[in-house]
């Protein structure tokens, strides 16, 4: 049997189910790229409480907890605290000069075997009255937070 010739209306149509199919395959490929490279903020209380699983990315923000910073050295070990509860930080590196103890701090890396969180990033506020938008709102959801003299939102 012979073929038809394919008519102008024939071409449209494969031509706009090839557009769609396209565009529906980068649109896939960008939600994945995106979802691996999410990296989502909880306080130490939500991550005390979900248990998070080893390897996962997350960023933590609160107080480093007076007393708790010990230092062998490039090893840092600090704990982050909400006031309500405290998770246990471990970095390689060097701290920004305005980390200390008793300050807002967010730091970023996974959670270790262990349950230690393993920072790869750590960052400290930037001046006497600033501390991250998440950490006072961890805070605030935790009824530790101490009025607005402390900064943030």
């Amino acid at each position: 049997m012979p073929l038809k010739p394919r008519t102008r209306k024939s071409r449209r149509l494969t031509l706009i189910v090839a557009l769609l199919l396209a565009a529906s395959g980068t649109a896939v490929l960008m939600a994945v790229a995106f979802r691996s490279s999410i990296v989502f903020f909880v306080s130490p209380t939500d991550l005390v409480q979900k248990n998070e699983r080893a390897g996962t990315s997350l960023r933590i923000g609160g107080l480093v907890e007076e007393g708790s910073v010990k230092r062998s050295g490039n090893d840092i070990y600090f704990r982050v605290t909400d006031l309500k509860s405290a998770v246990d930080v471990h970095y390689i590196g060097i701290l920004p000069d305005l980390f200390r103890e008793g300050q807002g701090v967010v730091a970023e890396g996974r959670v270790g075997a262990d349950g230690v969180f393993e920072a790869n990033q750590v960052l400290a506020k930037h001046d006497e009255k600033y501390m991250p938008p998440e950490a006072v709102e961890a805070l605030k959801r935790a009824g530790e937070w101490r009025g607005d003299n402390q900064g943030g939102s």
